[in-house]
């Protein structure tokens, strides 16, 4: 097996070069100026990674928007992957996923009073973000490390624990966008999914091994995994994960993420009976997937059973709350948010509104 793999590499190493040399090109030409990065007057927060998926940018943009919506008019720009829509696009009450992306939309759904938008172009979406609304103090960028067009005033990049960048390759060897060196562009740089138990004196090794510069700040967040919640608004049953474990339920685990063994790992906590269903990540169901949900469910054995999915598969699904009410009402997602480990919270908090406060301006974009 090793020596396969170790084959298959060395065949994908001459498009790993050929892209890198894109990329490193690319990254120049912008710290050269040549290329040209455009800087607003207003507080822009950029959240990305340097890695291929599965870093858990959306929960920290849900902790941002937390953080900052009681006192700023607060915005989110993302590109809105995999939607079916083009250009510049003003997230309403009616929006679906269709149209501005499952992350965009759950974000919106949670903060219905925050301006959410989608647009490729992040230079244009910040210009259409300031017509819609001339008094917003501060615009997130979400999975924007790459689109240096933009420059932000603070710039948060994720990188997954159990994935160190150091150790990994570019594309399509490994899963990385651009070399590990370029974590140098970021402001903060937070490790996501770190195990919660993580010891101080371990901290502190990955402290030296991060080599930060001066200027960077090294935060540590671990995943908190809540009760279920019914994709069917009209269903009367919710079960508990304490329902789960006392009847010890089985459960059809159906995702379409990045990196769904986390959250099967935690579910295993109440009940060894789990049957999977992994999709791509943002897959689109379609109606023969929702047969292969049923005829799965169907099969599996005992009177206590339901399905789980996450939040952001969630946002997928729910088209088929009418077409497929009897199996919707059987599903159930797990939403997640994220905590600071050894009680940095604050401190991140106060980094993130100090950074706000000081830079807010009024809403006038630089020529």
């Amino acid at each position: 097996m090793e020596q396969k793999k170790g084959l298959f590499r060395f065949l994908l190493f001459p498009f790993t070069f050929v892209y890198g040399l894109v990329v490193f090109v690319r990254n120049r030409l912008f710290d050269y100026n040549i290329l040209k990065s455009r800087e607003f007057n207003i507080p822009i927060i950029s959240v990305g990674n340097i890695t291929v998926g599965g870093t858990g940018k959306t929960p920290h943009i849900e902790y941002l928007v937390k953080v900052l919506q009681k006192e700023f008019e607060l915005a989110v720009l993302s590109r809105g992957y995999k939607r079916k829509s083009k250009g510049y696009l003003l997230a309403g009450e009616n929006s679906t996923y269709a149209e501005i992306g499952d992350e965009p939309l759950q974000i919106k759904q949670k903060f219905p009073d925050i301006e959410v938008a989608v647009d490729r172009n992040r230079k244009h979406g910040i210009e259409q973000l300031f017509l819609e609304n001339k008094d917003l103090q501060a615009i997130l960028l979400d999975d924007a490390y790459q689109h240096r067009y933009v420059k932000p005033g603070l710039s948060i990049l994720l990188i997954d624990f159990n994935f160190p960048i150091s150790h990994d390759h570019l594309l399509p060897m490994g899963k990385l966008r651009e070399p590990s060196s370029e974590r140098k562009r970021a402001d903060i740089i937070i490790l996501t999914k770190t195990p919660a138990d993580l010891k101080p004196i371990d901290r502190r090794i990955i402290d030296k091994t991060m080599k930060l510069y001066p200027y960077q700040t090294l935060y540590f967040t671990t995943v908190q995994y809540h009760e279920p919640v019914a994709l069917s608004a009209s269903n009367n049953f919710v079960p508990t994960t304490a329902w789960i474990k006392e009847n010890e339920a089985t459960l059809l685990l159906v995702t379409g993420i990045a990196q769904p063994e986390p959250l099967k790992k935690y579910l295993l906590n109440f009940t060894p009976n789990i049957s999977t269903l992994y999709f791509t990540d943002h897959h689109e169901y379609t109606e023969k997937d929702l047969q292969k949900i049923k005829q799965t469910f169907q099969n599996l054995k005992g009177e206590n059973k339901i399905i789980i999915t996450t939040e952001k598969d969630a946002m997928r699904l729910n088209k088929f709350c009418d077409s497929e009410k009897d199996l919707i009402e059987n599903m159930f997602f797990i939403p997640i948010e994220i905590k600071f480990l050894h009680d940095e919270g604050e401190m991140f908090n106060e980094h993130i509104i100090g950074y706000v406060r000081k830079n807010k301006r009024d809403s006038i974009l630089y020529s």
